[in-house]
């Protein structure tokens, strides 16, 4: 590095540091918050999927003869509905892989606005389509708006909040986002009954979620620039200027002197490409996440984006479907609100290989249980454990990544995810077809135990470390 680029990177390291010192308070909880508003919708729209699904059924709209082009594959047009998981998994693998650079080019705060604003306008025009086809042409599109949100909000909080929070953040954010779960399920399990206004009540459920896009884009003004990115372009007095703003809100708030800041560690300031991500001391952890987040894929949509069909093969009616989905949803914010107790005292490695072992134990028992109360409660134990890995892996993975690539890395690691996710909808879909609840909870437990492998022995340690401590 030459001098100026020398000076840059204390710069930084020093503002990261003071950043970092910050105790919790209710000027960083409100971050928090305001960043939680933009995932609410993206966890609203991806627990609908589900329950959705009957009134979607019910319409015809995904027989063959409303596929279009898609309904010449075979495998496709007996997979029905799962067309439309297909279509929303493939948006959001779309939108993580190629459009995730764009929070690292254009700034954390622009990337989040340009998602909300794509995720809205698509669900609205999605409402007034059809066909299955046209359906799942916009559905894609609302996908795509997705992506980029996820990987911009993940690099986003990770930067914005001190250390010794950072878990507890994560899972709060995530505590309020899956309170759009139960709320997705009860509105189903409402409006898609009936048709107010002579609409049907699926199309209600995703206007209801266009629209509160809308209320969270109100909401962004109260959203710094990422100091750190600011930092890293050279934006020293824009981050100075941030930092120093939420100091002064801080002290105010907990109305003592703010402690003096730890020694600061450089991070590495070159400009980011995604060559990069497969650099000497970062390929490593990209294949591990890769690896990894391409299994939970299929464990994870094989039960969260099949709920009250997998209810229905277990012999459940359809009303009564959503209604134990219903219930089993209301575990997701239960779940993360208890992990933010412990999601900084806990290493996060252990967190995924723990919540993966729950989950996958969980499936099994679901595959053989016929009572309402079985069926409820291990659906209950697997919401539960996925809400756990869910926190852990969405703390985890920006951790893993400098500043100057952390979206990059971000949105090509949770990719594979979404790649794997939408096969696992297809596959799903041909499975139930075939009528056979045990064959998708072996092949959930086997991705489970892949997890537990690879994080076990190549996931690196973070908990308790500054991101430029991760990453030097």
């Amino acid at each position: 590095m030459n001098s100026r680029t020398t000076t840059l990177a204390i710069d930084a390291a020093h503002l990261a540091a003071r950043l970092d010192r910050l105790p919790s308070s209710m000027p960083i909880w409100k971050i928090v918050l305001i960043l939680a508003l933009g995932s609410f919708f993206e966890f609203y729209d991806n627990s609908g999927i589900p329950y959705v699904a009957p009134g979607m059924i019910k319409e015809g709209l995904f027989k063959p003869e409303s596929l279009g082009p898609l309904s010449a594959l075979h495998a496709i047009s007996v997979s029905g509905f799962g067309t439309f998981v297909f279509a929303s998994l493939i948006g959001l693998w779309a939108g993580t892989l190629f459009l995730s650079p764009l929070a690292d080019r254009i700034g954390r705060k622009k990337a989040f606005t340009f998602a909300l604003m794509m995720y809205g306008g698509c669900s609205a025009v999605m409402v007034f389509q059809t066909t299955g086809f046209g359906i799942n042409i916009w559905r894609f599109l609302t996908g795509v708006g997705l992506g980029v949100q996820f990987s911009t909000i993940d690099a986003y909080l990770t930067e914005l909040t001190p250390v010794h929070v950072r878990g507890k953040a994560f899972s709060l954010q995530q505590a309020f986002s899956y309170c759009s779960s139960p709320l997705a399920a009860l509105l189903c399990w409402i409006m898609v009954l009936l048709s107010p206004l002579g609409l049907d009540g699926w199309r209600w459920v995703v206007l209801i979620g266009a629209a509160g896009s809308v209320f969270a884009l109100s909401m962004r003004n109260g959203l710094p620039e990422s100091p750190r990115w600011l930092a890293r372009k050279g934006r020293i007095k824009e981050a100075e200027a941030v930092i120093a703003e939420l100091e002064a809100k801080v002290e105010a708030a907990v109305a003592a002197p703010l402690k003096r800041p730890a020694p600061a560690v450089a991070e590495d300031l070159t400009e980011g490409s995604f060559k990069d991500i497969f650099a000497v001391g970062h390929l490593g952890r990209t294949i591990m996440l890769s690896v990894a987040q391409f299994s939970n894929g299929f464990g994870f949509y094989a039960f969260g984006a099949w709920i009250p069909m997998l209810l229905s093969a277990r012999g459940v009616n359809f009303e009564h479907s959503l209604q134990y989905g219903f219930v089993i949803t209301l575990s997701y914010p239960i779940g993360a609100c208890v992990v933010s107790t412990f999601a900084d005292k806990i290493e996060r490695k252990w967190l995924v290989i723990l919540s993966c072992l729950v989950m996958g134990l969980a499936m099994i028992a679901f595959s053989q249980a016929s009572a309402p109360l079985a069926l409820i409660a291990s659906g209950v134990l697997f919401t539960l454990g996925s809400s756990c890995q869910s926190i852990a892996y969405h703390s985890y993975g920006p951790e893993l990544f400098p500043t100057h690539v952390r979206a990059r890395a971000v949105g090509f690691t949770f990719s594979w995810n979404r790649v794997s996710s939408a096969f696992a909808g297809l596959l799903i879909g041909i499975l139930l077809h075939a009528g056979d609840v045990s064959l998708v909870a072996a092949f959930t437990a086997s991705s489970m135990l892949l997890q537990v492998f690879v994080v076990g022995i190549f996931g690196p340690k973070t908990t308790g470390k500054s991101l430029e401590e991760i990453n030097p």
